[in-house]
């Protein structure tokens, strides 16, 4: 091996290692089982899975270790420069021009919905939405977009963690409704959420899927309820948004279809992942 450079932290290493055992393959894994492929001594390979744990990486269940959708954020910084956040938002733009309303994009973190994208128009709709943002997601048009295409057993453990957002929502989900909501909005294609999240705010979303048809994220149009009835956004916000996703699957799936080196030396454009179809 060779010699590490004085600046060299083991233990951030270490904890990169234990995230790196689990895998499609491996997505649960016990204590022996890290240690083991990890090459660490079990008490090493316990103290540091109990600290991701706290600090929300890994969730633990009958003695068996996963990783949560959290661990998407160390990755964020790079997946939000390549790929499918850089191919959607001149897609984006052109939806927000048509519309004359902000789009953005999520996907979920626990029990909340984390905005990857955004493009916003200058208009007052009483809450600040930036990337990172994060709210809960049974009162978001995307958080239910998202949520309808996992079981249902694994819904009730996502909305039984608590939430990293700060926002109380007007509406609180009931299980039985929800679910037959999710059941819905999985039959149609699109989720609407009006006034649920908060005064005055109404939105609608639909997938974004990859090339084998799994759902990526979600993409929304928001408007101000007050300007905006549900029925405008069904009858045209909602086909313009649906147009925009199918747009943003061909080419991210074009995207996908390039040699791995060219995703390193080339970012993706509307253009240049068009052509790449």
């Amino acid at each position: 091996m060779p010699e590490r450079a004085p600046e060299f932290i083991e233990a951030i290493s270490r904890g990169l290692n234990v995230i790196k055992a689990f895998s499609a393959e491996y997505p649960q894994l016990t204590l022996s089982q890290v240690a083991q492929r990890t090459h660490l001594a079990r008490p090493t390979a316990r103290r540091i899975l109990m600290t991701l744990q706290e600090l929300g990486y890994v969730r633990a269940d009958d003695g068996r270790f996963e990783l949560t959708p959290k661990v998407i954020e160390l990755g964020m910084s790079y997946v939000s420069s390549l790929g499918l956040w850089e191919v959607a938002r001149p897609h984006q733009k052109t939806l927000v021009a048509e519309t004359g309303e902000s789009s953005s994009m999520s996907q979920l973190d626990g029990p909340d919905i984390v905005y990857v994208t955004r493009v916003a128009v200058p208009k007052l709709i009483g809450m600040r939405v930036d990337i990172g943002t994060k709210f809960p997601a049974p009162p978001t048009s995307q958080g239910k977009v998202l949520l309808a295409e996992m079981e249902r057993r694994d819904v009730l453990d996502r909305l039984t963690q608590p939430s990293a957002s700060a926002v109380v929502p007007v509406v609180q989900w009931d299980r039985k409704s929800f679910f037959e909501e999710l059941d819905q909005v999985r039959s149609q294609g699109w989720a609407l959420a009006d006034e649920e999240l908060a005064r005055g705010i109404r939105s609608i979303a639909v997938p974004v899927r990859d090339a084998s048809g799994a759902v990526r994220a979600a993409m929304n149009t928001t408007v101000h309820a007050a300007e905006t009835s549900v029925q405008t956004l069904v009858q045209e916000h909602l086909p313009r948004l649906m147009k925009t996703a199918e747009a943003v699957e061909r080419d991210w799936s074009g995207w996908e279809s390039l040699p791995i080196e060219v995703h390193h030396t080339e970012r993706p454009t509307r253009t240049r992942a068009t052509l790449a179809l």
